[in-house]
C-alpha cells in the first residue's frame, strides 16, 4: 500500500464514500480531486467503464466504483455531491467517480490493520490494501487498492497493445479480408463527390473538393452594422475570424424548414475562406459525371443562375440537385464592395493559421453521430454518405454485426451495423436524426456503415490529437485515437477510427468475440 509515512508513524488518507459505503485512497497516489466534467462514452469497455473525460489536457478513462462494487446508479441528489479522485496506473491517468469525498484524514499506524481483520468486508479483499479501524469516536474505513482494480477492469491500459504502426488512411493499403464487392478506380475518375446541404427545405450540394470543413453554426455570432441581409457576421474558426454568408438569404428563399441548429460549410474561395451557413448536412455523395447536366442556357443566361456548376440527376431524375459554384457563389451580392476572406486566416497557397502565428497541419474527417457521441474517419477513406435505404437483403453465416447487403450503382455492399459492432446498447435514431450510411473504401474493399446522423466535416489540428487509452484490445483495433475541438466555447471529444480495420471483417468477428 502507498501511503505518507511521516516520522510520527502518521498516514494521510482521503475518504470518501460509495452507495453508503467509507472507504480511503493513499493521499499521495491522489493525483487531483474535482468535479466530475462532462463524459464522452467510449465503446467495448468494460461495464464499469463511465467513459472519457479531459484533465490538464490528457484524455483518462473514468471508472464508476458503483458499477464496480454492483451497486445501482445513484440518485440526482448523490450525482450533485460526486466527485472524480484521479490517480495513476501503468503512467496512465484514470479518474475513479465516488459519491462524495468526505475530506482528509491522518490515521496513526496502529490504527491500520490487514483487510482481513474487518469481518465479512463488502468488497473482493484483493481490491483491498487494508483498513482503518474505528475507535475513539471515529469511524472506519476500507483502503482500496486502485492498482489490482483497475488492473482487473483494463488489463491493457498504459501498455501498448493491438497492430503495431500508424494505420494507412490512403486507401492505398490492403485489409486481409473482407465482405466487400471491388470498386474499379478508373470508375472514380467519372464521379464528382458532393456535399448535399439543404437551405430553406430545398437541396444544394458543393463540390467536396471546395469545403474544407462543416461546423456547428455557433450561438453567437459578430453583427457586421449596414451590412447586406446575406452577410450575417463574423465567427472565430480556431483564432481566424471567417465570415459568415446565409445562402437562405442569399439566394431569396423563405425561412421554412430553417428552425433551430444549423451548419457552417467553409470554403475555400479566391478571397480566402468564407462560411456559408445551411440548415443541415445531408449526404456525401459520388455522381457519375454523366448524370450531371449543364444549366440549361436560357436560365444560364440569367444572373440568379450563374452561381451554379451544373445539375445533378439522381433517381431516374426525379430529384435534382444544383451544384453550386464556390467562386461564382457570391458575384451577385457578398462579394461586391467586400473582401470576404480578408481575414479568414488562409488563402490560396498559404499555411491555415491555427494559434498565433504558428502554422499547423490539420487533417480533415467526417463526422457522425452514434449513441450521443461523435465518431470521425478520414475524408480519403469516405466515398459517400447516403440515406438508409428502405430493404435489406440478409447475408447468411455473416457476422452479427453485418446488417446484410444492398447494391450501390449495381456493386454489392455489405451494411455494418456500428451500434452491433461497438456493443452500444440497440435503440432507433434519436428525435431530428436521420439514419445515414457512410460509405467506406480501403483498396478494393468497401462497406457501408449504418449510423444515427452526419455531424458534418470537420478539420482537426495536429496538435489536437492523441492516442485513445487502451480499455480493451477490439476498442485499440478500432478507436486508436481522439481529436478535441473547441467550437464555440464547447470542447468536442470526437473518436477517430480505423476504416480498414472496419472492413477486416473475418478478423473483427474473432476479435469481438472475447469482448
Amino acid at each position: 500500500m502507498a501511503a505518507i509515512m511521516r516520522r510520527d508513524g502518521v498516514r494521510s488518507f482521503v475518504l470518501f464514500t460509495v452507495g453508503g459505503m467509507v472507504l480511503a485512497l493513499p493521499l499521495d497516489g491522489v493525483l487531483e480531486i474535482l468535479r466530475p466534467p462532462a463524459l464522452v462514452p467510449i465503446p467495448l469497455g468494460p461495464p464499469s467503464l463511465e467513459g472519457l473525460a479531459r484533465r490538464r489536457g490528457a484524455v483518462l478513462p473514468v471508472i464508476g466504483l458503483r458499477r464496480v462494487l454492483g451497486l445501482a446508479g445513484a440518485d440526482a441528489g448523490e450525482r450533485k455531491a460526486a466527485r472524480l479522485l484521479i490517480v495513476r496506473h501503468n503512467g496512465q491517468p484514470v479518474g475513479l467517480l465516488v459519491d462524495r469525498v468526505s475530506g482528509l484524514s491522518s490515521v496513526e499506524g496502529n490504527r491500520i490493520a490487514d483487510a482481513g481483520a474487518v469481518p465479512d468486508p463488502s468488497i473482493d479483499a484483493e481490491l483491498l490494501a487494508g483498513a482503518i479501524l474505528a475507535g475513539e469516536g471515529r469511524d472506519g474505513a476500507l483502503i482500496l487498492d486502485p492498482g489490482p482494480m483497475i488492473e482487473r477492469q483494463f488489463a491493457d491500459l498504459g501498455r501498448a497493445g493491438g497492430p503495431a504502426g500508424t494505420a494507412d488512411f490512403s486507401g492505398a493499403a490492403q485489409p486481409k479480408s473482407a465482405t466487400s464487392a471491388a470498386t474499379p478506380e478508373a470508375g472514380r475518375q467519372d464521379e464528382e463527390q458532393l456535399v448535399v446541404l439543404t437551405v430553406g427545405g430545398q437541396e444544394f450540394s458543393l463540390p467536396v473538393a471546395v469545403v474544407r470543413e462543416i461546423v456547428p453554426l455557433p450561438e453567437a455570432v459578430t453583427r457586421v452594422p449596414r451590412a447586406r441581409t446575406h452577410l450575417l457576421g463574423m465567427m472565430t474558426l480556431r483564432d481566424a475570424l471567417l465570415p459568415l454568408v446565409g445562402l437562405r438569404e442569399l439566394f431569396g428563399l423563405d425561412a421554412a424548414g430553417s428552425a433551430g441548429g444549423g451548419k457552417v460549410a467553409v470554403l475555400r474561395t479566391a478571397e480566402g475562406l468564407v462560411g456559408v451557413v445551411v440548415e443541415d448536412v445531408r449526404e456525401i455523395l459520388r455522381v457519375p459525371r454523366g448524370r450531371i447536366d449543364q444549366v440549361p442556357p436560357l436560365m444560364a443566361r440569367e444572373a440568379e443562375f450563374e452561381d451554379m456548376d451544373g445539375i445533378a440527376r439522381l433517381d431516374g431524375g426525379a430529384r435534382l440537385i444544383p451544384i453550386l459554384s464556390a467562386e461564382r457563389l457570391f458575384r451577385h451580392g457578398a462579394g461586391h464592395g467586400a473582401r470576404l476572406g480578408g481575414d479568414a486566416g488562409e488563402r490560396e497557397g498559404e499555411a491555415v493559421v491555427v494559434t498565433g502565428a504558428a502554422a499547423e497541419r490539420a487533417d480533415a474527417f467526417v463526422v457522425f453521430r452514434l449513441a450521443g457521441a461523435e465518431y470521425g474517419l478520414p475524408v480519403a477513406a469516405v466515398q459517400e454518405v447516403l440515406r438508409r435505404p428502405d430493404a435489406v437483403t440478409p447475408l447468411p453465416n455473416a457476422p452479427d454485426f453485418v446488417s446484410g447487403v444492398t447494391t450501390l450503382r449495381g456493386a454489392v455492399l455489405p451494411l455494418v451495423a456500428l451500434r452491433r459492432l461497438l456493443r452500444l446498447p440497440d435503440g432507433g435514431v434519436a428525435a431530428g436524426e436521420r439514419g445515414r450510411v457512410v460509405v467506406i473504401a480501403a483498396g478494393s474493399a468497401r462497406a457501408g456503415l449504418l449510423v444515427d446522423g452526419m455531424a458534418g466535416i470537420v478539420r482537426i489540428p495536429d496538435g489536437a490529437i492523441e492516442p485513445a487509452p487502451v480499455v480493451s484490445q477490439a476498442q485499440h483495433r478500432l478507436i486508436r485515437r481522439i481529436g478535441t475541438l473547441e467550437t464555440a466555447g464547447d470542447r468536442r471529444m470526437i473518436l477517430l477510427m480505423d476504416p480498414a480495420e472496419l472492413l477486416d471483417m473475418d478478423q473483427l468477428a474473432d476479435l469481438l468475440a472475447a469482448v
